[in-house]
C-alpha cells in the first residue's frame, strides 16, 4: 500500500509539472490537480511607419507568435511610430516603463551609447550570418544584455533584413568629391563615415524621408532594400540606387523589453518571448531575401531605376573611414569590450567567408554565364 501511495503521489507531482511544461507562457500555481495562470496584457512600441512592409510586419510578427505560443496568456499590443510615442522616443518609453517593448534599430540610440550600432550594423561589419553567430555565439549576447541592462532593458535579435543597399541620390556619385556637402539620411556610424568624407549626415524616422527627399532637405536616402524602399516610394525622387551599403550589411533589428518586466516574467514566459523573437529574425531574413529580389525587377523594370555602384575610389575611402569610426566607438568602458569583441568575432567570420561564400557567389556567376 505504501507503495502504490508513492507512485500515485509522484504521477500527480509529473502530471503538474507537464501541464505547466505544455503551456508556456504560464505562470502557475499547482494546487491539486488544478492550475491558474496570470494573464499579461503588454504594449510595443516600435521605430517603424504603420502599415510598413518586412520591419513593421516583423513586429506584428513577433507579438502574434508571443500570443499563439502563449495560448493567449500573454497579450502584446503594437503601435506603430507616433501612435503612443514618437519612434525615437521608443528606448526611453520602455526603459521608463511607460511602455512594455520596442521593437526597432538599436543604433538609433547611439546617444545612450557609441557602441549600439555594433548591435544592428557598422560600415563594413557584419554580414546577418555573421552577426547572428556573434550574438548567439561569441559572446556578442551578454555584452548587449549588460549594455542595454544599465538602461533597464533586455534586448534579443527581433528582425534582420539581410545586405542593404547603399542609398537612393538625386545625382550620380562619380568621386569623392560628389560627397562633399551631401546631405544624406544615414543614421548610426554609416553617417559618421559620411561625415568623415565630408557630407552631412542626418537622422530620421522611416516616416519623415520621403517628404524631406521632396523638399530638397536632403539629396539622398538609404533606408533598407529594394523591398522596403519601394513601398516608401523614394524612386520618385532620386532615380539613382546605389550599392552595396557599405554602412549595413545585414541590419539586426532589436526587441527590448523592460528589465522589470523581463525579471518578473517565470522562465517559461521567457521562453515564449525568447522562441517568438528568435522566429521571427528567421523568417525575416528569408523573406527579405526573397522579396528585395522581386522589388528590384519591379523598380529597374517597371520604374526605370538606375542601378549604380559606388566607385572604387569611393569605396577605399569608405572602408578607410570605417575602421576609425568603428575604433572611436570602443574607446574604453563596456564599449571598448564591446568593440574588442566585435572586432575579433568579425576577423575569424571574415577568414571563413573569404573560402566559401565569396568564391562561391563568383563560382556561380561563371556557371551561370555559361
Amino acid at each position: 500500500m505504501r507503495r502504490r501511495n508513492l507512485l500515485g503521489a509522484g504521477l500527480l507531482g509529473l502530471g503538474g509539472a507537464a501541464a505547466s511544461f505544455s503551456n508556456p507562457g504560464t505562470q502557475s500555481s499547482v494546487s491539486a490537480p488544478s492550475i491558474s495562470r496570470n494573464r499579461r496584457q503588454l504594449n510595443m512600441v516600435t521605430t517603424w511607419p504603420k502599415g510598413l512592409p518586412g520591419l513593421g510586419e516583423a513586429a506584428e510578427r513577433v507579438a502574434a507568435r508571443i500570443g499563439a505560443m502563449s495560448e493567449g496568456f500573454i497579450e502584446v499590443k503594437v503601435f506603430a511610430a507616433g501612435e503612443l510615442v514618437p519612434a525615437f522616443e521608443s528606448f526611453d518609453a520602455v526603459a521608463n516603463g511607460s511602455a512594455d517593448i520596442y521593437h526597432g534599430a538599436d543604433y538609433y540610440w547611439t546617444a545612450k551609447s557609441p557602441a549600439y550600432p555594433f548591435f544592428t550594423a557598422v560600415p563594413f561589419g557584419m554580414t546577418a550570418q555573421e552577426i547572428m553567430g556573434w550574438i548567439d555565439f561569441g559572446g556578442g549576447q551578454a555584452l548587449w544584455d549588460e549594455l542595454s541592462g544599465d538602461f533597464g532593458i533586455k534586448p534579443i535579435q527581433g528582425a534582420n533584413t539581410g545586405h542593404q543597399m547603399g542609398g537612393w541620390f538625386r545625382k550620380e556619385i562619380n568621386s569623392l568629391d560628389d560627397l562633399v556637402g551631401l546631405q544624406m539620411r544615414i543614421p548610426g556610424q554609416g553617417g559618421d563615415v559620411l561625415r568623415a568624407l565630408g557630407g552631412a549626415a542626418k537622422s530620421l524616422p522611416g516616416g519623415e524621408i520621403y517628404q524631406a527627399l521632396q523638399t530638397g532637405n536632403i539629396d539622398a536616402t538609404e533606408w533598407v532594400g529594394p523591398w522596403n524602399d519601394y513601398s516608401l516610394g523614394f524612386y520618385r525622387e532620386a532615380p539613382y540606387y546605389y550599392g552595396p551599403g557599405f554602412h549595413e550589411p545585414g541590419a539586426s533589428l532589436a526587441v527590448g523589453i523592460n528589465r522589470k518586466l523581463w525579471d518578473s516574467m517565470s522562465a517559461s514566459e521567457q521562453a515564449v518571448v525568447k522562441a517568438a523573437c528568435e522566429s521571427t529574425n528567421h523568417t525575416s531574413l528569408g523573406e527579405f531575401t526573397y522579396q528585395n529580389a522581386v522589388y528590384l525587377d519591379i523598380l529597374t523594370k517597371e520604374h526605370g531605376v538606375q542601378l549604380r555602384s559606388f566607385p572604387e575610389d569611393v569605396v577605399k575611402a569608405m572602408a578607410e573611414a570605417s575602421r576609425d569610426v568603428r575604433a572611436a566607438a570602443g574607446k574604453d568602458g563596456i564599449e571598448k569590450r564591446i568593440y574588442e569583441s566585435f572586432e575579433t568575432a568579425l576577423a575569424s567570420m571574415s577568414n571563413w567567408a573569404n573560402v566559401s561564400d565569396g568564391p562561391y557567389y563568383a563560382a556561380r556567376e561563371l556557371g551561370r554565364k555559361r
